[in-house]
């Protein structure tokens, strides 16, 4: 149990309540973007105003070399959730409830599950993808993955983010709401802070915003401050912009419920923006396994605790997050789950000599060119099918069995610290890196496949 001090003054004067507690349970909260670029929020060089997103980089620790869970949605977020490599968890692709029998595994430890078992209160808003029922098809809901409160969507804001008519909360349909999604998603977790924020326990909050994924759109306002509100680029950035905004409403309310020493707060991307100018000169967008498709922004912030403005060079990602929490709050997972991710902790600490990656960052996604790629150190490995496959972009399950026997060829290796944006194959002048990667990503390779769930047999 721990305690609270609760300061009636300031209940008398209106600024809301104030509980402390040990540092060793601290509140989470996660913050997710919906293909936001790597060179789209201030902080990262972007061109959009983002001072709440840039004083989370000034309060906690930037990493400069941060990546998605895989290149596209679904599955990034299910390596969030879990730690592991999205096929690992059932995960192959971007998830259609209608047409697949895919959804994230119930035999999946999420960090939803871990934290409820060690006291906390947990909700989900936002964006989900990760699979939910249809008339034809029994999937879990994030009830079943472990939250107390859901309010979510299947896929994206329909039909876009103005005026979305497709939430759900706790497994009843919403209906049309008025407002902008971001909005509507901080306006959730407002409510549910000030239900849950303030009782004797802590909490875990994950707030998933669906911009900027298209079909896009904003307060016209905000648009004139971009360009013409015909203007895509315009709009796509003020919708990165209103989010800014929805993230200052909940870091105030966050301030409200509790101590800023007590809640940790990361901030990231699921994948690479589908705009080409903002991907900051890396190479490929959203979907590809380049760099422009997997480097997004990658935040860390708990006062007192993880350095502030701090900018980390340490290649990490998303698959880090569930062990870097669980290490940062005191949660075991279960030692027989194998877990992709390392945590951060020490670099996190101001101590990154301290840190090992015990395995090289993966990356897979079938209808990718190239279809793999592996980070280690300041080297990256990619190679294409061997295989022919569909041109479909939406995934067929009946692709499994292939996708799981499948092989590689045409491997390039980049030097990253020399050449960011992935133009130069280094291959031939380095033939026992390329040998020594090689082997490692096929080793990775065969230990996922044989997780990967066969969703073709059901």
């Amino acid at each position: 149990m721990r305690i609270r001090l609760l300061f009636l003054a300031m209940v008398a004067v209106g600024l809301g309540t104030l509980r402390l507690h040990a540092a060793d349970q601290p509140n989470v909260v996660i913050l997710l973007a919906d293909d936001l670029g790597y060179e789209d929020v201030g902080c990262y060089g972007g061109p959009v105003r983002t001072p709440n997103i840039d004083g989370l980089a000034a309060a906690g620790t930037r990493f400069t070399d941060f990546y998605s869970g895989c290149a596209v949605c679904s599955p990034s977020r299910a390596t969030l959730l879990t730690g592991r490599h999205h096929i690992r968890a059932g995960v192959y692709s971007w998830i259609h409830d209608e047409s697949q029998n895919s959804h994230l595994l119930l035999r999946e430890n999420t960090l939803a599950e871990l934290l409820k078992g060690a006291g906390y209160a947990t909700a989900h808003v936002g964006k989900w993808h990760l699979g939910l029922p249809t008339p034809q098809r029994h999937k879990p809901t994030p009830a079943d993955h472990g939250f107390d409160h859901w309010f979510a969507t299947w896929n994206n804001a329909s039909p876009s983010h103005r005026n979305p008519d497709n939430f759900i909360r706790n497994g009843e349909p919403v209906g049309p709401l008025e407002g902008y999604s971001c909005q509507l998603v901080a306006d959730e977790a407002i409510r549910w802070l000030d239900q849950e924020g303030r009782a004797d326990r802590p909490f875990f909050l994950n707030v998933w915003f669906h911009e900027p994924h298209a079909p896009i759109a904003a307060p016209e306002k905000i648009v004139d401050a971009y360009g013409a509100r015909k203007d895509k680029a315009a709009v796509y950035s003020a919708t990165i912009d209103n989010t800014d905004r929805a993230i200052g409403r909940i870091i105030k309310k966050l301030r409200e419920v509790d101590a800023a020493e007590d809640t940790i707060i990361v901030y990231a991307s699921d994948n690479g923006s589908y705009r080409d100018d903002r991907t900051g000169g890396l190479r490929g967008r959203k979907g590809a396994n380049w760099e422009g498709g997997i480097r997004v922004p990658g935040i860390f912030v708990w006062p007192g605790q993880v350095q502030a403005g701090q900018v980390a060079g340490e290649p990490a990602g998303i698959v880090d997050v569930l062990p870097t929490i669980c290490s940062l709050v005191g949660v075991t997972p279960p030692p027989t789950r194998h877990l992709d991710g390392s945590s951060l902790t020490p670099i996190l600490r101001g101590q990154p000599e301290a840190f090992t990656r015990h395995q090289p960052l993966f990356w897979h996604l079938q209808r990718s060119e190239p279809i793999v790629a592996m980070r280690d150190g300041k080297w990256s490995l990619v190679a294409h099918r061997d295989y022919e496959l569909s041109s479909s972009n939406m995934f067929k399950e009946s692709w499994i069995p292939m996708i799981k026997a499948g092989g590689y060829k045409d491997y390039q290796l980049f030097d990253l610290e020399k050449d960011r944006a992935q133009t130069t194959n280094v291959a031939d002048e380095h033939p026992e890196t390329l040998a020594r990667m090689k082997q490692r990503l096929l080793e990775i390779n065969a230990s996922i496949m044989a997780d990967g769930h066969d969703w073709h047999l059901e």
